[in-house]
């Protein structure tokens, strides 16, 4: 190991200090990547700092990322969720389990229409948290659904995650899409069977709803429910019918679909101008908060990369002894573990860049691998401290609901996850199937 190699593995292992004690992802890439660069690059390090800056903001691809931002933040706003909810709630909930089951359907509906969690999650939270606590359901059951269901929403497109890992890895972002629908079904099939599992094994912790709390049965049920289902329908046919049938691109697609969400909210009579100033607002935030992480991450990877940090890792990878499988397996536990600590953001731009290469040398199809690196950072968003479901979850929730019973909950849904990224390593037609078929290839 030369001195720049064990540098830039200081460099590493700082960024994990400062991010576990609490600085701010963005600014610990751009502070290590500044002060490392100065020592070992000298003052090019700015010019540097500068074309990456550049390269970020003329990407036409991540224009999508506030448009369908602001495509799911006016989504929540305009009562689509709600609609919908309360159709399953009553088509479901006279079985065991059904509002759990209710809750999944709704959350796998919603993460087709939006590329972000934070809405799913808080607006799911809110609907259906109260709703399980009232008939009884278990506390753990209750929260554990809404996280996972609600973490659908980064990885089924439209995802926010693809559209930022399409450019990072030179990869379609709309082959991405196409990949991401299956494993998100997937691990939405699998959420159900457990709950139907656990509502059989324990009949109290799911219990179902009473007859008497049907406000509508038979054809007039299913009539409204349909209705319900119409607005988010036409989302997802303008949205990912547009993009995945090739008629547009993932930005022209996500600008169809920010004035589709605002067609429905006003459909909904929702679109009003505090609410399109609070969209506007949120999806400020947000997109801001995305662009100083790419920034940081880029110019950080180009300062760990100068001193050979990308090729110390790639030739400790490729000499482990037991095989492409073996290796693939020690990345994701990597990424695993590195997302009860670094956002998902982080991982995507600092990590990625440097697993993808041994993954291609391994011989793995680029397309694959994205698949699965998307399906494990979907975990971090359930794996403690720094677990964003959790953190809405808890904020949205009635009072009597403890970080320890979300905690509980979502430790099952996080197996199941797991056992759902096993499937696709397994059966990689599940992820290569779609995007062959209608993109001409994965």
């Amino acid at each position: 190991m030369s001195p720049e190699q064990l540098a830039a593995v200081i460099m590493l292992a700082i960024l994990l200090i400062m991010v576990i004690g609490g600085v701010h992802l963005a600014f610990a890439l751009m502070f290590l990547a500044v002060i490392f660069g100065l020592i070992y690059v000298g003052p090019p390090i700015f010019p540097m700092a500068m074309l990456k800056i550049f390269g970020v903001m003329q990407s036409e691809i991540l224009i999508a990322v506030p448009l369908f931002v602001f495509m799911g933040t006016i989504l929540e706003k305009s009562g689509v969720a709600e609609g919908v909810y309360q159709s399953l709630y009553e088509l479901f909930g006279p079985i065991r389990g059904g509002l759990a089951f209710a809750t999944v359907a709704t959350c796998t509906i919603f993460a087709s229409c939006t590329g972000v969690i934070a809405a799913t999650v808080t607006t799911m939270t809110l609907l259906a948290v109260p709703a399980m606590l009232k008939r009884k359901y278990d506390k753990g059951l209750a929260t554990g659904v809404v996280c996972a269901g609600g973490s659908l929403g980064i990885l089924i497109p439209p995802s926010v995650m693809l559209v930022m890992y399409g450019p990072m890895a030179n990869l379609s972002v709309a082959k991405l899409f196409a990949a991401a629908l299956f494993p998100g079904f997937v691990l939405s099939f699998l959420f159900l069977a457990y709950i139907a599992v656990r509502a059989w094994l324990q009949p109290k912790s799911a219990p179902a709803i009473s007859a008497e709390e049907r406000t509508a049965v038979g054809g007039k049920l299913l009539k409204r429910t349909v209705l319900h289902m119409l607005p988010p329908l036409f989302l997802i046919i303008a949205v990912l019918g547009s993009i995945i049938g090739g008629v547009a691109s993932p930005t022209e697609a996500s600008g169809v679909g920010a004035f589709c969400a605002m067609l429905i909210a006003a459909a909904y009579r929702r679109l009003n101008l505090q609410n399109v100033k609070e969209a506007a607002h949120t999806t400020l935030i947000v997109t801001t908060m995305v662009f100083f992480i790419i920034i940081g991450a880029q110019i950080f990877n180009a300062v760990f990369l100068y001193l050979g940090g990308g090729v110390l890792i790639r030739n400790m990878l490729i000499a482990i002894p037991l095989g492409k499988w073996f290796i693939l397996a020690v990345m994701m536990f990597i990424l695993f573990i590195m997302g009860f600590f670094i956002s998902w953001q982080g991982l995507l731009y600092v990590i990625v860049p440097i697993f993808l290469p041994v993954a291609i040398a391994l011989g793995f199809d680029p397309l694959w691998f994205a698949l699965l690196v998307c399906l494990n950072l979907q975990m971090s968003f359930l794996t403690p401290p720094f677990a964003y479901a959790i953190f809405f979850v808890k904020g949205a929730s009635p009072p009597e609901i403890t970080t320890w019973d979300i905690y509980r909950g979502v430790v099952p849904f996080v197996a199941l996850q797991a056992f759902g990224m096993f499937i696709c390593i397994v059966f990689p037609e599940i992820i290569l199937w779609l995007p062959r078929v209608t993109l001409g290839g994965a």
